[in-house]
Parts: C-alpha cells; sequence; structure tokens
C-alpha cells in the first residue's frame, strides 16, 4: 500500500505533502523533504521496526509506502478520523454500532479491514467520500529513499 505525495519548490526549502494523511513538512533539498516526510510518518506511528520507503518520480509527484500494511492502514484510519474531527463514538454510531471498538481496532492495527471495509470505514469518518484505487507511477528504475 502506497499513498501518493507532491513535492514542490518553495523558496530556499522543498515543500512535501502527504494529502490522505494530511502530513505537510519540508526539507533544504528534494532528498531531505523525502526523509523528513519519511520520519514524519514513523514518528506518527511509534512503533519499533515501523519503516517508511518513498518512492520518487518525475516532477512533482511521489509515494510512501510501507512492508506493513496493516500499520499504514491504521494510521490512515486514525488520520482520517482526526483531520475530520469524529470521535470514536461518532464513527461507531455512524457505522451503526453502539461501540467505540468496531472503529478502534481497525484504527489500532488489530484488525485489517476488506478493500469493502476500507471504504465503510473511511466514509464513516467522511460521509460522501468513496475509496479510490489506482496503480502505482513512480520513475523507473524505482529508487526509494528510506529515513
Amino acid at each position: 500500500m502506497r499513498f501518493e505525495g507532491q513535492i514542490s519548490k518553495q523558496g530556499r526549502f522543498w515543500a512535501v505533502e502527504v494529502p490522505i494523511l494530511g502530513l505537510v513538512t519540508q526539507g533544504k533539498s528534494r532528498t531531505d523533504a523525502y526523509r523528513m516526510v519519511a520520519d514524519a510518518i514513523e514518528e506518527l506511528v511509534q512503533k519499533p521496526d515501523f519503516s517508511v520507503e518513498v518512492f520518487p518520480s518525475d516532477g512533482t509527484y511521489f509515494e510512501v509506502g510501507s512492508a506493513d500494511t496493516g500499520t499504514l492502514m491504521a494510521l490512515l484510519l486514525k488520520r482520517q478520523r482526526l483531520l475530520h474531527g469524529v470521535t470514536l463514538a461518532e464513527a461507531a454510531s455512524r457505522l451503526q454500532t453502539t461501540s467505540p471498538n468496531t472503529y478502534a481496532r481497525y484504527e489500532q492495527g488489530r484488525a485489517k479491514p476488506s478493500v469493502e471495509q476500507l471504504g465503510r470505514l473511511l466514509r464513516a469518518v467522511n460521509p460522501g467520500s468513496d475509496l479510490v484505487l489506482t496503480t502505482s507511477r513512480p520513475r523507473q528504475p524505482r529508487a526509494t529513499i528510506s529515513s
């Protein structure tokens, strides 16, 4: 699983953004900015041995991902809930369950949703949205940057 990102030169710095995570940071060089975004994601997760790879592309597009897709999916769910100002109780109610644990177990990585369930969980925190899948498009050969 990977998330799309954007990088652009902003004065003396390179700004990087991963919109689906609501994450923005910067670096003194393109490479430094990629390292910073990987480090920011790893800090949000705070799990030993969790690492993020950055997959640069031509232009302003890049991708970030991890071999630990369960943890990455859990981070996505938590960030989306927080970005949309939804409590665990509200998310559970929107899923038509009375237990906040229903959403929390996915957010904590204790359960891994199917693609269909992931769509339901994301709509619970952002009604009207939909899960859109696309293919990866980093440049070839693949160059990766790890933090």
